[in-house]
């Protein structure tokens, strides 16, 4: 598989992925892996997410903020792993822009709620993985 075809079906699966599997550096040092919700994507270079300040991976991101996310498709055997850092903001136009109806929900102070918070993961380089071909490429 070529680099452009396989960061052109890369992209195609984080467009069409609403789940991602984000990985940060724990505690005493093993790998944590939880399911987000993926919000946004700005192509392959910027992933978005929202989740609680008070959470167990913003404290692991304040400490280390390098971390993977890994899309996959089941059916198909594709996978993509985005390695990069993850930024966590709490300016309002951050917030704003991820605010969804229905967060009121988890965040009773609404979007100034202050256990609300904004992932900005950006990528420097991906793994594409179909077909028994891996692709790695920068970005």
């Amino acid at each position: 598989m070529q680099k452009e075809e396989a960061i052109r079906e890369a992209l195609a699966l984080a467009n069409r992925s609403g789940i991602a599997m984000l990985g940060t550096n724990g505690d005493e040092g093993y790998p944590n892996i939880k399911a987000m919700i993926k919000m946004e994507n700005q192509g392959l270079n910027r992933i978005w997410f929202s989740t609680n300040t008070s959470s167990k991976r913003v404290s692991q991101l304040a400490r280390n903020a390098k971390a993977c996310i890994y899309f996959v498709d089941s059916e198909q055997w594709m996978g993509l792993m985005l390695v990069g850092e993850i930024e966590v903001l709490q300016d309002r136009e951050s917030r704003q822009r991820l605010w969804r109806e229905g967060f009121e929900k988890y965040y009773p102070a609404g979007v100034t709620d202050p256990d609300y918070c904004v992932l900005r993961f950006t990528a420097q380089q991906g793994n594409y993985y179909h077909a028994l071909s891996s692709v790695t490429f920068e970005l």
